[in-house]
Formats: C-alpha cells, structure tokens, sequence
C-alpha cells in the first residue's frame, strides 16, 4: 500500500516537473487529492495515446490538451473561491469531460467537437460558474453529445443556465433528427423551445403531430395550448372520433379555402360520392399548385386517402360483379362518376382493378361523359396530374393508341415527349419501366419513331450533362427499341450482358443436383378451378407422362426424355380456404425435399395473381401468369426473381392459350430443346383463330417483354458500374 502511494508521489512529481517547463509549477497537491489528478492524467494519456482508438491527435492539439489540463488542475489548487469539497468536485468534473469525450467519440457523429475546443470551452465555463454567471450561450459552439457533458457535469449542475442548457440540447436533438421532434418532446415537454418545436413538427407530420395531440400526457396537453392556427386546427381535429376524414383537407382549412361545415356534411355519410368528390376536387387543386413549385400540406394523406375510398366505394363493386354480363348492372355504382373522378379511379386503383373493370368499364366511361371525347381535355381538366401513370395504363391494356387518337396529332407527339423525358431525375425506375413497356404496346410506327428519336435525344442531353444514372437509362432504352427495328440484328442478351432474352436453355432450367426439371402450378378452388385443372390432366394423360395422386396435390413425371416434374396443388373449396392450405402443403413439402421450381404457372383470375405472386419462389426462371393483367406485375415477379424469363396477358387470360402454352413448353422441355421464343411464338399463333387469336395477340412473349428486359439489363449495368 505505503510502496504504491509512494509511486503515485513520484509520478505526480514528474508530470508536475514536465508541467512546471511550460509555466509556473503545479502548486503542492495534498496527498487526499493526488489520486483524481492520476484519473485526470490517465484519461489524457488514453486520449493521447490512442489507447481508446479514437481520432488521432495532432501533436499542436496535443501540446494544447496539455497547457489546457495543466493550467486547470492548478487552478482549481491554487484558487481561494474554491474550498476543499470543491476542489475535488471540479477534478472530478475535469475527467468527466475527458472520459465523456472517450465515450462519445465511439459515437457515430456528424461535425464532434474538438477535444481542445470541449477543455477551451470548460475552463471558460469554469470560470462563468464561479462568477455566477450562465454558461448557456456556450453550448452554441459544441455538438450535442459535447453539450449533453456540460449538462451533466459535476461541476456545472447548478449553474444559473442549466435549464436553458437543457432546452439548447433538446433543440440541438430535433435539429439532427427533424422526424423525430415529437417523440423527443415526449421526454421533455416542458422545454422553453416545446411551443416553437411543435410547430416545426406540425408542418413536417401533421399526422404524427394528431396522435400525439390525442394523448393524455403533458405532450398532449402542450399541443392543445399552443396558439398557432395550424396547429389548433390538428389538436382540434384530435379530439374527434372522426378527425382523419377531415386530414386530406388540412391545406384547404388552413389557407381558408374551405370551411369545416363544407366537409361535415360528408364526413356523417363517408360512403357517399360527394367525399369521394371533395378529394378528386381538392386533388387536382393540389396538382396545380405542386406544378408551380408550391408543397400543399398532407398531400400524401389525400393521395392516400383518394386511393382507399375509390376501391372502397367503387373498384370492389365493379371487380366483384365481373361475372355480370350486363354492363349497365355491373358498372351502376360508376354511372354517375365525372370523367376527372373516373381518371382517378384508374391512376390511384391501379393494382386493383380487373382488366375487364378498366377496359369496359373505367376507361370508356371516362369519355362517354365528356361533350366532346377528347384525351387532352381531361389531362387538362386534372392539370396532368398522374399522366404518365395513365399512359402507362392504357398501354398496359391496349388502349393507348386509341387514347392518343383522341387528341390532336402535335398534342399527342408533345404528351410522348414529355412521357420520356427526364427519366434519370426520380429515384426508381418506374417511369423508365413504364416507357419501355409502353413502346411495346405502341402500333403506330410514327409514334414508335418519335419515342425512338425523343430517346436518342436524351441520351444526348445526358451524355453532354454527364449523367451516368441518365445515360445509363437512355443507352438500354435506345438498344432495346432499336432491336425491335424490322431490319435489326441487334443480339440483346450480347450487347446488354444478360441472360438469354430470344431463348431459355433447357440446362439453365434443370436443378443443379439431380438434373430434374421442376414445374409448379397455382390452382384456385373457385368453379372455375376444377375445370381447368381436370383440362390440364388430361392433357397428360398418355404414355410420355406418369400422373401421381397425393392428398393436397398432383406429381406429373415423364417417362421419356428429360426428366420432369410438375407440382400442382388441388384447387380445394376456395370457401373454407382449403386451396391455400393445399397450396402451403405442396411449398412445405417442396422445400424439405430441396426440390427448386424453374417454372411457375399461376392457373386463376386476376383477384387471385396476388396470392401467386407471393408464394412464387425465387428458384423461378420462367413465369407464366395466366390470368388477366399479369403484365401489370412484372416488376412484382422480377423481385422475387431476377432476371426471370415472363409470359403475361395484357388484357383477357384464357385457360385455352394458357393450356396450349403449358402444352408446347413442357414437351420442349421433355425433348430436350431451348425454348426459343420467337420460333416458338410463330408456330403457337398459327393454332389459334377468331377471338382465340385475338386473345392470344395480347399475351407478350419473354422477348417482348421490354420493361423486365430493361430492369434486368439494368442491374446487370449497375453491377458492372461498381
């Protein structure tokens, strides 16, 4: 003991001695205290030294630490304002601020205090402290962590500005995290800065600001205080069960524009149309401002809200009823809708709208309503709002061309202009997707030649700019419009470094271990169901195939030639959700058996595709979604498997070009050729005539699948890039 406090004597003596070089010698330390200067010296020494691995020091900083330490343990030595108790509480305080730094700077921060400037501004609030003084206007120059040290300090707790001290960190907390204010204020409500912060907030998250307002806590009771108009509004709107009604309206209210009492009378009966019209209304006023610059406050609440109500009161009717043949009975609940409000009803309810809802209800409807039927007059009724969307649509099903023809020629030329422009300033790839896949559904050659031209020119705006992500875009959309050139020899999988896109080699679907082809397909138990999946065993009842029977499922094996498997589950009462359950079984039992489908068949109506789409593996090369409006979910299945091989409808699926296609790919397979796209395509659609062959037109090979060509080629560019 005695030998070891001797030490720490000598030690303290010969630091002190290196001291002593630079000024005036560190006074006698009295042996009861020599210990909390060691914790001084040896925090500075981890610091120093690196020990901690922290920023290097530069040797001025550190010449700096070191005059700053020195002259602070003398100080605290030699002053007289300071008693013995204090003395020990300011050491103390000295190495709180050197470990504290030790710990925040295995912090990951933006801008952290120096360590010089964090001792320059102690002493300074050292001496503030003694004078009585507040050392809130300090806490400017730190970062949040350096600050939260001096709000904590020992030596600083009872400051005269400790509170203001408090409030400046909980500022500093909500500056770096804006998204963040309210559940920050949760801990602190009573800060001085609450009233200015919460109103930050309520700008930034009207939404977030009326959960909070609604809370029984002293966060919610500062919101409801506040005198600002917006925010009264929103605490207002808080304490009603029916508030969120109101939220799509929140601009309108604040500016004036409307009126409470005009909402209300909706609000009682939201299931009527005139809500439903209040939004597509204050919508395309919001498009307008949003054109000129101007943000309207919870714009994506009304969005939202705009894309819930209109498949809520209409879409589901509409879809639901598609087996009534009668258009005036199926779409009676759309009868009375304007075309701007029907517009919105196709660009918000996309995803949910059956092919058959779109094409012979929404879309014709939208112009049947019109005096004089023409395209660019409801683009501007709803100031363009969602028009590529639109476009993208109508191309989705086949009708852009007839779209287009409702307008002036020039017009219609300057709409596909602006559909392709500026395809690099979004973050996704959505727009450049829905340009590539709207250019295969484009019939008139001299639209297709001005996309084509338009590209190119953008392709040289990015060039001359030197955009990479935009010539990136521009070079794989101009490649894949070309290759569809009649004279073209462009070899898309060579120039764009992808897989195949002409052909689907027989090897790249068998399974790695055991060379086994594996097929499977989703039947639904719906009346339909039975019917297609009896259609589909019988087809393979000769002696190439062996058909298994199992509880939940069917095994089809051939007997001759490559060895194929196809799974397919049993399409049990859909009522009881007995086909789920067969579809779990056959995916449970696929995968303890390592079993890895290459290829997945969605046998079903559209309103079951999305249950496909979820379960389908990621093991899947080719993808075959026959049902109306699959092409609306390549992306979907790219997701899941990238660089899949797809063959979608983009208008009606029928079980007759459905089975055919099963038929002619299986045997392929089971003789072992390629699937070869084109060659395969040609000879299919001589098997089919009348509204079969019409039908069948609308299924788009893997070939001429351009937006999931596009995404694919550019991955594999990005890849390539880093």
């Amino acid at each position: 003991m005695y030998k070891y406090f001797y030490f720490i004597c000598f030690f303290l003596c010969t630091i002190n001695a290196g001291y002593g070089q630079q000024s005036d010698s560190m006074p006698a330390i009295p042996a009861m205290r020599q210990l909390h200067h060691e914790y001084i010296i040896r925090s500075w020494e981890a610091i120093r030294t690196n020990t901690a691995k922290l920023v290097p020091v530069s040797d001025d900083e550190q010449r700096k630490v070191d005059r700053i330490l020195f002259e602070l343990r003398s100080f605290i030595e030699r002053s007289e304002l300071i008693d013995n108790n204090g003395k020990y509480t300011w050491l103390r305080g000295v190495n709180d601020i050197l470990t504290g730094y030790i710990n925040n700077s295995t912090v990951n921060r933006p801008a952290p205090t120096s360590i010089v400037k964090l001792l320059e501004t102690y002493q300074t609030a050292m001496q503030k402290q003694l004078k009585g003084e507040s050392i809130a206007p300090l806490m400017q120059f730190l970062d949040l962590e350096s600050a939260g040290l001096f709000a904590e300090n020992i030596g600083l707790l009872k400051n005269i500005g400790i509170v203001e001290v408090k409030d400046s960190i909980v500022v500093k907390q909500c500056v770096r995290n804006p998204d963040r204010i309210l559940p920050i204020l949760v801990k602190s409500p009573g800060t001085a800065s609450a009233e200015s912060l919460i109103i930050q907030a309520a700008f930034r998250n009207p939404e977030e600001l009326y959960s909070y307002a609604a809370a029984p806590n002293s966060l919610g009771k500062k919101i409801q205080s506040v005198n600002h108009p917006f925010v009264k509004i929103v605490a207002q709107l808080a304490l009603t069960s029916t508030g969120r009604m109101y939220f799509p309206f929140l601009d309108q209210l604040y500016t004036g524009k409307l009126k409470m009492d005009s909402i209300t009378r909706f609000v009682g009966n939201d299931t009527s149309s005139g809500y439903y019209s209040l939004l597509v209304k204050t919508r395309i006023d919001y498009a307008s401002r949003m054109q000129a610059g101007d943000t309207p406050m919870a714009a994506k609440v009304l969005s939202a809200k705009l894309k819930s109500k209109g498949i809520e009161l209409y879409i589901n009717e509409i879809n639901a009823l598609h087996d009534e043949n009668n258009p005036a009975v199926r779409f009676k609940i759309i009868s009375r809708l304007s075309p701007q409000e029907l517009y919105y009803l196709a660009v918000t309810g996309e995803e949910e709208l059956y092919t058959s809802s779109y094409v012979n209800g929404v879309y014709p409807r939208i112009f049947s309503g019109m005096k004089i039927p023409r395209a660019d007059s409801i683009l501007k009724w709803v100031n363009y709002d969602y028009y590529k969307k639109f476009i993208k649509i109508a191309a989705a099903y086949n009708k852009l061309d007839d779209f287009l023809a409702k307008m002036d020629k020039q017009d219609a030329e300057k709409l596909m202009k602006g559909f392709v422009n500026g395809l690099e300033k979004t973050n996704s790839l959505e727009d450049a997707v829905d340009v590539a896949d709207s250019y295969a559904s484009i019939y008139n050659p001299s639209l297709k030649k001005l996309m084509l031209n338009q590209v190119r020119a953008e392709l040289n705006r990015c060039t001359e700019i030197n955009n990479k992500r935009g010539k990136v875009i521009y070079e794989l959309l101009e490649t894949i419009f070309s290759s569809l050139e009649p004279n073209s020899k462009i070899d898309l999988s060579a120039k764009l470094g992808i897989m195949p896109v002409y052909e689907l080699p027989n090897q790249f679907l068998k399974d790695e271990s055991n060379g086994r082809v594996v097929m499977q397909q989703f039947f639904y138990g719906d009346k339909d169901g039975m019917v297609i999946f009896n259609a589909f065993l019988n087809r393979f009842r000769n002696p190439n195939w062996k058909i298994t029977k199992k509880s939940q499922w069917v095994e089809v094996s051939s007997r001759k030639g490559v060895p194929i498997t196809i799974f397919a589950n049993l399409p049990l009462d859909e009522t009881e959700d007995l086909d789920t359950q067969s579809q779990d079984s056959l995916i449970a039992y696929l995968n303890e058996q390592q079993l890895h489908p290459s290829v997945v068949i969605h046998r079903g109506h559209s309103y079951y595709l999305n249950q496909t789409v979820h379960k389908m593996p990621s093991s899947a090369k080719l993808v075959l979604l026959g049902s109306c409006g699959g092409y609306q979910r390549l992306n979907e299945v790219l997701q899941i498997a990238p660089g899949a091989h797809i063959i979608s409808s983009k208008q009606i699926g029928t079980g007759v070009i459905n089975q055919g296609l099963i038929n002619v790919i299986s045997e392929d397979i089971r003789l072992g050729k390629n699937l070869k796209w084109p060659n395969l395509w040609n000879n299919l659609a001589v098997r089919f005539s009348g509204s079969a062959r019409e039908k069948f037109d609308d299924y788009v090979p893997p070939h001429k699948n351009l937006g999931a060509i596009f995404i694919t080629a550019f991955q594999s560019s990005m890849q390539q890039e880093f």
